[in-house]
């Protein structure tokens, strides 16, 4: 199943959860729904993107915003593991670019995260990637990624670029994300936003500091 905007949003396929537990979308209706999605691996999603879903949770929480986060893995497969998700939420451990460069700016506390995550956080279900990539899954990926491409004013040499870009990398990973994909999402870190009927209202990429007017709306709706 693919998410829409404004259709019912689809229950997350989760491998586990590490941190945790939450009932299922259709379970929590009256509450407007954040998930945050992160990877292990993802230097942005530890400055930028769980500080302020950790400050959302905080301001929100009472009032009926349920957040959780969700940890996939769509690239750096060897970073992005369960066994590092674990060590990050149980000891603050960072692995790869994130230790890197947190470091280097001074961010971590005794080389490790400042900050603990206080929500619930699960591993998106991994599959291993079928051999054959198909037409039609190539250029289902580039949309997911740059809709417009057909209608746009890219060059047809860009294009092709484009196109062998994608298609390298769709024969190159090891695993599918299930619920990366669904929800078609570009990058970490990513916002899914629903509302107390369990619509989906928001898919994001990026940092979340543009959540909250949007937050206060649905949770007076």
């Amino acid at each position: 199943m693919t998410a829409i905007i404004n259709k019912p949003a689809p229950q997350p396929e989760i491998d586990c959860w590490v941190q945790g537990s939450e009932p299922l979308i259709s379970d929590l209706g009256g509450q407007v729904i954040l998930i945050e999605v992160i990877q292990v691996n993802c230097p942005g999603c530890f400055i930028h993107a769980l500080p302020e879903v950790i400050r959302l949770h905080e301001g929100y929480h009472s009032q009926g915003l349920k957040v959780f986060a969700i940890a996939t893995a769509f690239e750096h497969f060897e970073q992005n593991t369960l066994e590092n998700l674990q060590r990050l939420l149980k000891h603050g451990e960072l692995q790869g670019d994130p230790l890197l460069q947190l470091g280097k700016a001074g961010f971590l506390e005794n080389n490790s995260l400042p900050y603990t995550v206080p929500f619930s956080v699960a591993m998106d279900r991994l599959v291993k990637a079928e051999t054959d990539v198909s037409e039609g899954d190539i250029n289902q990926f580039i949309l997911s990624q740059i809709p417009d491409f057909f209608q746009g004013d890219l060059a047809e040499e860009r294009k092709q670029a484009i196109y062998q870009q994608a298609e390298t990398h769709l024969k190159g990973r090891p695993y599918n994300a299930k619920t990366f994909e669904m929800y078609q999402l570009q990058g970490t870190p990513s916002s899914i936003l629903i509302d107390k009927k369990g619509t989906l209202r928001q898919v994001s990429f990026g940092a979340a500091n543009h959540l909250e007017a949007e937050i206060k709306a649905l949770l007076i709706e």
